[in-house]
């Protein structure tokens, strides 16, 4: 049964399967790979950088290859590849950033492009193989474009959040409320981010612990400069606070912290399309060798220790330096966990936005060309 979302992933999809129509003949049916890939040990990716999927304990180590592993394996003709992302401001795109920067891409033969491009926008574009990847997550839109047929996978994690990090839902106590148990049902929620996010995954799991769910609450869209003066001032009840927004109410007894991303679990990365699937997935697999290594290098730990390089991440990312140190770094990670898009389905169900059988994992997700960056049999 296929997948049906309202309002906006409705709207994505339906420009998904319009764009694809118009596409040109030749382009309609992505090209099959050779045969299957050989996999070779890589020197400095040892046991370590694979971790089992379905190990979901918060504290997993997230897998790891040396620093400047694996190294790189120029391709035999330079590819020039456009990754859209949704912000190069975010801490989260460091990754990708900073590979640009320090020439990781250049070194597998590839010229990349940063594009922003919003999920709606992009996701048209990389059915077609306008694009070839897409820093983004596996919202409800996506998920309804690989119902419908599209060759869209997820294909690399991005991180999850610290222990200390209280990125996530907070709420305002009312008079005698404690931050143990607050009832949530028919309460305002504003948020930056729709019903059709991945944030609905662990925004539910955090309403449902105090007598709520995402059925049962009132959505109100704000822009991101609303969001916390709408929490404040009695605008909303409740707010999905982002880094480093959550500081400005951290420690006031008047809010209290609900619950963020599940730790240890990444929500989003990569996205390929048919390009980096199955036209070329050397290059795929080229561009996920550089961000693999990319992390390994500048992110494998708590980056923000070194002063010198939150200065440069600073400037790269256009950001105010204290404001970047104001909050704990985030852990990178290039590994997807198991179930994970089973997890946000039944959340995007949830919320009123899907309904309809699940799309197996095998359909949404693939772990075998990141398995193959760093030699995982």
């Amino acid at each position: 049964m296929r997948i049906r979302t309202t309002a906006l992933p409705l709207l994505a999809a339906g420009v998904l399967l319009a764009a694809t129509g118009c596409a040109k003949e030749d382009d309609a049916a992505p090209s099959s790979p050779a045969g299957p890939r050989t996999v070779t040990s890589v020197s400095g990716c040892g046991k370590g950088s694979w971790t089992d999927p379905a190990d979901l304990d918060p504290d997993r180590e997230p897998a790891r290859c040396a620093p400047k592993a694996p190294a790189p394996r120029p391709l035999s003709k330079e590819r020039s590849l456009t990754i859209a992302t949704g912000t190069l401001s975010a801490e989260y795109v460091a990754p990708l950033q900073m590979a640009v920067k320090k020439g990781e891409f250049k070194k597998e033969g590839l010229n990349v492009q940063l594009k922003v491009l919003p999920t709606p926008d992009a996701l048209p574009l990389l059915a077609k193989g306008d694009i070839d990847a897409q820093w983004a997550a596996p919202e409800a839109a996506v998920m309804n474009g690989i119902t419908s047929g599209f060759d869209i996978k997820w294909t690399a994690g991005n991180f999850s959040p610290a222990a200390d990090s209280k990125s996530g839902l907070w709420v305002k106590l009312k008079k005698n409320e404690t931050a143990s148990h607050v009832p949530m049902a028919g309460r305002k929620l504003g948020t930056m981010i729709g019903k059709g996010s991945v944030i609905a995954y662990p925004m539910n799991k955090a309403l449902k612990k105090h007598g709520g769910g995402l059925d049962e609450i009132q959505f109100q869209q704000l822009g991101s400069a609303d969001v916390l003066t709408a929490l404040q001032n009695g605008g909303t009840d409740s707010a999905w606070l982002l880094d480093p927004v959550w500081r400005k109410v951290d420690g006031d007894k008047q809010y209290a912290f609900l619950g963020g991303q599940p730790r240890g679990e990444p929500l989003g990365g990569l996205l390929f399309g048919p390009n980096l699937l199955t036209k070329d997935p050397d290059a795929g697999v080229a561009l996920l060798r550089a961000y693999i290594r990319t992390v390994n290098t500048y992110f494998a730990g708590d980056y923000k220790r070194d002063p010198a390089f939150v200065s440069d991440l600073a400037k790269l990312l256009k950001t105010d330096e204290a404001v970047l140190k104001s909050t704990p770094s985030l852990r990178m990670d290039w590994e997807i966990r198991a179930g994970t898009t089973d997890r946000l389905q039944d959340a995007y169900r949830a919320a009123g936005v899907s309904e309809g059988d699940r799309i197996p994992e095998k359909k949404a997700v693939n772990r075998e060309l990141y398995a193959e960056a760093v030699g995982h049999k």
